[in-house]
């Protein structure tokens, strides 16, 4: 698999040592920020046309006219940029017109995926147990750019669909006493942290926590590289991640990759 890397910050670099580790290669580091090492400013044609699948970890405000470049390449693309959601119509329409591929996630840590199963199946165990209140913790480092996380607010979701007396996410400081039916999501920001996500509930008689901590952005890297072989149908053996070996059009959530990926396990 051939990639171009679309940012080249700490995200990048992992991305890239996970690529080498599973015998792919990078057609081109791209990164418009100024002392971005061995990065240029944008891809050449000839670079995008070499290109199996982009990679991207960039800035929210590149997103939409990343994807109509990838769009007019027919490059196909996994991006895991977040707070670009005034510009997700123009990207779907973009990826429709174009046929890529394009899938998108807030995380693409494997276990950060089954955390959210697991946030699911608790939310649905105690959803008619009303003595258990439910909030969402989450702590990053101090560069992250983005409160609460994608990541959190992805569990939080997960939460509104399985427990029905929780109707809306607060995330917000709160100087007011909190509704019965707001999920409080929040955050905190401090040194080095690559992240940390807890759903906690918590009742008179006793709390239960779920917790899923990042040791490392090698699990995100990872889970990223597996995305574009999935959506690729590039795998080292050339069957992809799913074992389909077919490459994908359409837009596609991060979840119809994890999907796949645990059905092939079970």
């Amino acid at each position: 698999m051939k990639v171009l890397l679309m940012g080249y910050g700490r995200m990048g670099h992992e991305v890239e040592a996970a690529l080498l580790r599973r015998g792919h290669s990078v057609v081109a580091r791209i990164d418009a920020a100024p002392g971005a090492s061995g990065a240029a400013a944008s891809p050449s044609g000839e670079q995008m046309a070499e290109a199996d699948v982009a990679i991207e970890f960039s800035l929210a405000p590149a997103v939409r006219a990343n994807a109509q470049m990838y769009a007019g390449a027919g490059l196909s693309a996994v991006v895991g940029t977040t707070g670009w959601k005034a510009d997700e119509d123009a990207v779907r329409a973009a990826v429709r017109a174009s046929g890529i591929g394009f899938l998108r996630a807030s995380n693409f840590s494997i276990g950060a995926h089954i955390f959210f199963a697991l946030v699911e199946e608790a939310a649905r165990l105690v959803s008619t147990i009303s003595d258990y209140d439910v909030l969402i913790h989450e702590i990053h480092h101090n560069q992250k750019k983005d409160s609460p996380s994608g990541t959190a607010l992805t569990a939080a979701a997960r939460v509104l669909k399985n427990l029905s007396r929780k109707k809306r996410v607060v995330t917000e400081k709160l100087d007011r006493q909190i509704a019965p039916e707001e999920l409080h999501v929040s955050s905190s920001r401090v040194g080095s942290v690559p992240g940390v996500h807890t759903l906690l509930l918590d009742s008179m008689a006793d709390s239960i926590e779920i917790t899923h901590t990042a040791r490392s952005r090698g699990g995100f890297a990872l889970g990223a590289v597996l995305a574009a072989e999935w959506l690729s149908g590039s795998g080292p053996d050339g069957s992809g991640a799913d074992g389909a070996g077919t490459k994908k059009k359409g837009f596609f959530e991060v979840e119809d990759f994890i999907n796949a990926i645990f059905s092939k396990g079970s």
